[in-house]
């Protein structure tokens, strides 16, 4: 059974780890098209929460765009400068709703980037507004497939070579007990700057406080990031040498394809932070149930811990 398969017959007894649900995304990207975007805009404002807002980031990031999320949307709509919205949300739920019924008073084009042909806040746009990706079923909050399609529509990196290097080059670096270590340390070339948010987001969502993941550009870890020092602690770094953090017996350096681009960067990132979720105990699995419950109350419609 391929990791794809795996992802269609989950159940909550057998939630799956980050590690395979790149590997069902890497395949469901190799067997489908993924649309491109073409908006037309020339200054949009891009908004998004959590990992939606990084996403944003990187599939605008040669644009002279303007960035806000979920804390920030309200304020950047009123401070105008731009020539149209794009909300980027995965359900199409949550404060997309929001963001979308206000951006709509502005009188700019607003476009919604989503997964969710049924999306609420689609409801409000006209079909050629609204750009639906394809994705695969995961747990809530994983939100791999989701977020990695735009993004390969965007670089038109190949998911079917990335799937390779990972199987071949990157799980064999990996071999090392992770449950030795609590505290783990991304360190990620410069270019890819924005990925850093989506790792740390990752690990608050299959840790909480219970796994330390910190994630840090080349240039962010020279300031003062490693101040006190921790024999539990693993250095990572992904295509780039580290010389000057952590124990040495602490290092590990994992390779990148020489042609990466974010959708790389963002699949390997996750695979090794899958490999560290299986060393220890299920947290994720034992808490997101009654997590559900409580955003179902917060946000006023269904979350459901698995997301088809």
């Amino acid at each position: 059974m391929n990791a794809r398969e795996q992802l269609q017959s989950f159940t909550l007894d057998t939630l799956p780890t980050l590690d395979t649900v790149v590997l069902g995304a890497l395949e469901l990207f190799s067997a489908e098209t993924v649309p491109t975007l073409e908006l037309g805009l020339e200054r949009p404002l891009v908004m998004g929460s959590g990992n939606a807002a990084a996403t944003g980031k990187i599939l605008f990031a040669t644009n002279p765009a303007i960035f806000a999320d979920e804390a920030t949307y309200s304020s950047a709509l009123a401070q105008g400068g731009y020539d149209g919205v794009v909300v980027l949300s995965a359900s199409g739920k949550k404060h997309a709703i929001a963001m979308v019924q206000e951006a709509c008073e502005h009188q700019v084009p607003v476009h919604l980037i989503t997964n969710n042909d049924k999306a609420p806040a689609a409801q409000m746009l006209a079909d050629t507004s609204i750009h639906v990706f394809p994705k695969n079923r995961e747990p809530y909050t994983y939100n791999t497939s989701t977020y990695l399609g735009p993004i390969f529509g965007a670089s038109k990196e190949s998911a079917g070579e990335l799937r390779t290097f990972i199987e071949q080059q990157v799980s064999p670096t990996l071999l090392r007990n992770f449950a030795d270590y609590n505290a783990y340390t991304f360190i990620v070339p410069d270019a890819f700057a924005p990925v850093c948010d989506m790792v740390r987001t990752k690990f608050d969502e299959l840790f909480g406080g219970m796994v330390t993941g910190r994630v840090f550009t080349e240039s962010e870890i020279m300031h003062a990031k490693t101040v006190v020092p921790s024999g539990a602690e693993l250095f990572i770094s992904l295509g780039c040498r580290n010389e000057h953090y952590g124990l040495p017996r602490n290092h590990l350096m994992v390779p990148m394809p020489e042609s990466a681009g974010f959708a790389a960067a963002i699949a390997i990132s996750y695979f090794i932070v899958g490999k560290i979720q299986m060393a220890h105990p299920p947290y994720f699995t034992n808490n997101i149930v009654t997590y559900c419950e409580t955003a179902t109350q917060l946000f006023g419609h269904d979350i459901s811990p698995i997301v088809e």
